[in-house]
């Protein structure tokens, strides 16, 4: 027999259900536990390569044996969650399509069934048997042929040596060691005031339990000799508890433990009906496919040409040129389409055919660009790919603009599966046809070592380019399909494909930084940074490294005295939260949050931003997501402009290098009030809440005078803005604790403001818990354009995730809809601009507001037109406001 593996199975999915979290199938069923099961089984099998392999299981009534003996064994543990009950039936089934023994004998612990088939391996078959476990209990079976392998201490085994190392005493002496210390997971209760130091110090002098409980006088302490005498019987139904039963009935052909051949289809199935993207991929590596490209059988009959010659190029483009839709993609030397060379393009107009046209091969840049420039321009013709803005910048390059673009794969994914986080194409293929491409990675590399397309053989590339739009074209027909069946199909027609077009434009145009004003603040912040170090050592009273939490830490609470809030699993914190809490009291607190707070903006924006500046148009050119937040608002990135500070003055002085570049000219910001409160107005149809907005009434003042029960002549300031709070709490679906942390109260006076804001809005609770019932019944929640976001999660059985879900699905509506106004608005202003050949444009959406550059002789005919549409841009039973201002620069406006 060769070595065999035995799987700690039941410790294993106990161990992820805890340490992973909010991990949930398209039917809100948790899979956290099995996820985690199947990665750590996986690992295993991957570098160890076993031949023989079990997993073990508690089986049903395991704890019966014990219990029988000693009713407390176990007993403080908590019934098992129901959404770990089934996971465990899921880990059994992976087991079976991964060819893996089981075993799960009744009223048989999992401990006693890998001791028996431990010992049965290493004496009667001369096998090495790994026990899979970090189980401190299962040490006591090590010898020269059993091990501890423990995966979760990268691979760590341990023998009769290692094993002393870390007890104190060898593997024989562990079951006394166990008896004396007890084992709280376990409820085995030991002797009261010994630990491990002691009990080892114990048995390496005295040699056993029973010598110690013989012969307590020996024992130094008078109380360790009266607890010896006292305890001695509860030392000795320890010792029963702990040891590991190895005779235990259990199948003792070698041929049961053998690691059979994988259902690979069937596991495929099982990992796409449990949302397991990565673990697909993975699959390929742990069981790679006959073939070494890993293609199906259908796949290998695919047709990709390399089109590297005029007589074929021309052909080709004929040919396109009869077609209705064609998928194209560019490869490029960089993944920011403004900096990126072409390398080639890819082109497909059916499945399984396409063809790949190289720039740098005989036919050369120029006569691509060309040839290809008439087909791209044809207006009767639709484009689509995946992730087209990104080519679509690459091709703006060349002098191409593609004239219709009628679908994105990735838009479809999101408009579908808006929750989701992963829209890659190689994500996409492996969920819809089970198909592993090839990466890119396996291409160019990664880090520092990665290399660019223009490196990579001609063949490859023409292979990975030819692949992924032949796999987009196939996706583009499934996806529509089911665009069309849930009634989304206008949403990517009206909205998304529309609003790509203009933030094609937003992106391509950029916005303008002043180095030199950003130049001369960083010398401020800097300054202001070396004056805080100075007065925090002074208080401190020494130095230290401020961006050291253990440092500070230690500063704080054990120099200082301070007491401290909370505790981590690694010391006192020094979060951002800790040292809030603290600043009132403590003057040293409030300078680290100063300090702290400066030296962000100093490393992430002003010394930053100036690097993003394009060199060729002295301009920053970020990129707007339209399938990353899953409410359907847009993001930003590299850099992302939605986040910089507005809360200090510190971090508005930033805004004040964003200016036009041209003198004459100004920005213009266009921002929604309070437009989700007023969806809210408009969804819930509350009569006191439509009445304020109708009659343009403060609604936090009104609120405040409501929840403190005062009139509205005497609302504070202080009061206003804790009514602002609960009023934009309530749509985030925020609880008395939340809004109790937020304002810094305390959580009976939070719940109290909430039962009185539903008391002056009592009809926004009704529509709260309509909505949340109606989530619970169709699974998502739609917004008043039709978007959708699905939200399995809320009939999970996990608390926890449930209680997310409904924060979600009262926010979703409100705040996806706004985030649809908001882009309509985007594309009619956009064609309003083009119409009447204005010279402004936008530079700038962030969620509620959009920023315009223009010439000063523009604003007096832009401004009234952006008012126009965007407060008309859909009619609600309450007004849309939007509060315009202009400014020289950002700051300003």
């Amino acid at each position: 027999m060769n070595d065999i593996y035995i799987i700690d199975a039941s410790g294993y999915i106990y161990r992820s259900y805890f340490a992973i979290q909010n991990i949930t199938n398209h039917q809100g069923e948790s899979t956290n536990a099995l996820f985690g099961f199947i990665r750590s089984v996986s690992k295993l099998i991957i570098d160890f390569q076993p031949y023989h392999l079990v997993a073990v299981f508690d089986g049903p009534r395991s704890i019966n044996a014990r219990t029988s003996i000693y009713a407390d064994y176990k007993a403080h543990r908590p019934d098992m969650p129901p959404d770990l009950l089934y996971q465990i039936q899921w880990a059994r089934e992976y087991c079976a399509l991964r060819g893996i023994p089981i075993l799960n004998i009744p009223e048989v612990e999992a401990d006693d069934t890998m001791g028996s088939i431990a010992v049965w391996a290493s004496q009667q078959q001369q096998a090495k048997a790994y026990i899979c476990t970090s189980d401190k209990d299962m040490c006591q079976l090590v010898n020269d042929q059993v091990f501890i392998l423990n995966t979760f201490k990268d691979n760590l085994i341990m023998g009769a040596q290692e094993i002393e190392t870390v007890y104190g005493v060898p593997p024989h002496k562990i079951i006394d060691f166990l008896a004396i210390t007890g084992d709280a997971s376990d409820n085995i209760p030991g002797l009261s005031g010994f630990g491990p130091k002691t009990a080892s110090a114990l048995l390496q002098q005295f040699g056993s339990l029973e010598y110690i409980l013989a012969h307590p006088e020996e024992i130094p302490g008078k109380k360790k000799q009266e607890t010896l005498i006292q305890e001695a019987e509860k030392a000795l139904l320890s010792k029963q508890l702990v040891t590991v039963n190895t005779h235990v009935s259990i199948p003792r052909e070698e041929s049961f433990y053998r690691l059979i051949p994988c259902q690979k289809e069937q596991l495929k199935s099982f990992y796409i009906s449990k949302n397991f993207n990565s673990l697909l991929k993975e699959l390929e590596k742990e069981i790679p496919s006959s073939n070494p490209l890993g293609l199906s059988a259908s796949d290998e009959q695919v047709a990709y040409q390399c089109v590297d010659d005029e007589e074929s190029l021309n052909a080709l483009v004929g040919e396109l040129m009869l077609q209705k839709e064609i998928c194209f993609d560019t490869e490029t030397t960089s993944i920011h389409a403004l900096k990126a060379e072409l390398i080639g393009i890819g082109l497909c107009y059916q499945p399984s055919q396409a063809w790949y046209v190289p720039v740098n091969g005989q036919l050369g840049l120029e006569k691509v660009v060309q040839t290809l420039k008439p087909l791209f321009e044809n207006s009767s013709i639709g484009f689509y790919g995946h992730n087209v803005k990104y080519d679509l910048h690459v091709l703006s390059l060349y002098g191409i603009q593609v004239a219709n673009i009628t679908f994105d794969t990735i838009l479809a994914s999101y408009l579908l599966n808006s929750h989701r986080r992963q829209h890659s194409l190689d994500t996409l293929s492996l969920e819809y046809f089970g198909k592993v491409k090839i990466s890119i990675h396996s291409l160019i590399g990664k880090g520092k070592k990665a290399i660019t397309m223009r490196e990579v053989p001609l063949e490859q590339v023409m292979a990975y380019c030819c692949e992924d739009v032949d796999f987009t074209c196939r996706l583009k027909k499934v996806l529509k399909k089911q665009l069309q069946e849930r009634k989304l199909y206008s949403l990517l027609n009206n909205v998304e494909l529309p609003l790509l077009k203009v933030l094609l434009e937003m992106e391509r145009q950029g916005i303008y930084l002043d180095k030199e004003f950003l130049k001369n603040f960083s010398i401020k912040v800097t300054a202001q940074i070396r004056v805080l170090e100075k007065e925090i050592y002074l208080m401190a009273g020494e130095e230290f490294n401020l961006n050291s939490p253990k440092q500070m830490s230690d500063i704080l609470f054990n120099k200082l005295g301070i007491q401290p809030p909370k505790k981590t699993a690694t010391g006192n914190s020094t979060s951002a939260e800790v040292l809030e809490f603290l600043q009132h009291q403590y003057p040293i607190a409030s300078k680290l949050m100063e300090y702290r707070m400066l030296e962000k903006l100093r490393s992430t924006y002003v010394e930053t931003l100036p690097l993003e500046v394009n060199p060729k148009t002295h301009r920053i050119h970020c990129t707007f997501n339209q399938s990353v937040a899953a409410t359907g608002r847009l993001s930003c990135q590299d850099p992302n402009l939605q986040n910089i500070p507005v809360r200090t003055q510190w971090g508005i002085q930033i805004r004040q290098a964003f200016r036009p570049e041209k003198s004459g000219w100004s920005f213009l910001a266009a921002d929604y009030s309070q437009i989700e409160l007023r969806l809210l107005a408009h969804l819930s149809e509350d009569p006191t809440l439509l009445e304020a907005f109708q009659s343009n009434q403060d609604i936090h003042l009104r609120t405040a005078a409501a929840i403190f029960n005062v009139p509205l002549e005497h609302v504070t300031k202080e009061m206003r803005y804790q009514a602002k709070t609960v009023n934009f709490g309530v749509i985030y679906g925020q609880g008395p604790f939340g809004l109790s942390q937020t304002l810094g109260i305390d959580v009976k006076d939070a719940k109290l403001f909430i039962e009185m804001y539903f008391k002056q809005y009592s009809k926004v609770k009704e529509y709260l818990e309509s909505v949340k019932e109606s989530v619970r019944k169709l699974g998502k929640a739609v917004t008043l354009t039709g978007r959708e976001r699905l939200i399995p999660e809320i009939n999970s059985k996990n608390m926890q995730i449930r209680a997310a879900a409904e924060r979600l699905a009262v926010n979703a509506p409100i705040q996806g809809t706004a985030a649809d106004l908001i882009k309509l608005a985007m594309i009619q202003i956009n064609e309003r601009l083009h119409k009447e050949r204005k010279l402004g444009y936008m530079v700038i959406q962030i969620h509620d507001e959009l920023i315009f550059e223009l010439p000063d002789f523009e604003i007096l005919s832009i401004e009234p037109m952006v008012r126009e549409i965007m407060q008309n841009v859909f009619k609600l039973k309450v007004p849309l406001i939007v509060d315009i201002s202009i400014g020289k620069n950002w700051k300003e406006c």
